[in-house]
């Protein structure tokens, strides 16, 4: 899969992110989106706050060269936290295990941790196959799906020596 590469995110690419944070099919993947996905301003708002951070670190995903999502790595509670979220044409073909993989390569910081839906079961496999392992379960709020939803924790830690 060495078609899948990471690229910073400019100016350019935010229409398309937004698009993509609108999907329905996506959100009830996703489900602890905190903002009204259809609202532009509040995504706005997000981009600008989330590219301040000072070790923030935001790429598009890009498959043979065309978008196919967004990656990010931002310290969030103390953690340093990944997020991955990929267009729905590119669900379903090792896309979010490469763009991980490729991440995790990038981040020197362990551990690293994800949280997911315990329903997203293609988020689950892409987290495990990048080594990502079961750290905690919690029954929270999911504002795109308004109703509390099972949360899995996962980390990667360092490597044994």
């Amino acid at each position: 899969m060495g078609h899948i590469e990471l690229r910073a995110v400019d100016d350019d690419d935010l229409d398309a992110v937004f698009e993509m944070t609108c999907e329905p099919a996506a959100i009830a993947l996703v489900a602890f989106i905190d903002r009204d996905a259809a609202d532009r301003a509040a995504f706005d708002e997000w981009i600008v706050r989330t590219r301040a951070m000072p070790d923030a670190s935001l790429y598009v995903v890009t498959d043979r060269g065309g978008f196919a999502g967004m990656i990010t790595a931002v310290t969030a509670g103390g953690d340093r936290e990944v997020t991955c979220w990929l267009a729905r044409h590119a669900w379903g073909r090792g896309v979010a295990t490469q763009a991980l993989r490729l991440l995790v390569s990038r981040e020197a910081t362990r551990p690293l941790v994800a949280r997911v839906a315990a329903h997203n079961a293609a988020a689950i496999a892409a987290l495990q196959r990048n080594g990502f392992t079961e750290a905690s379960h919690a029954l929270v709020p999911a504002q795109g799906l308004g109703r509390d939803v099972e949360q899995i924790v996962y980390t990667l830690l360092p490597a044994l020596e």
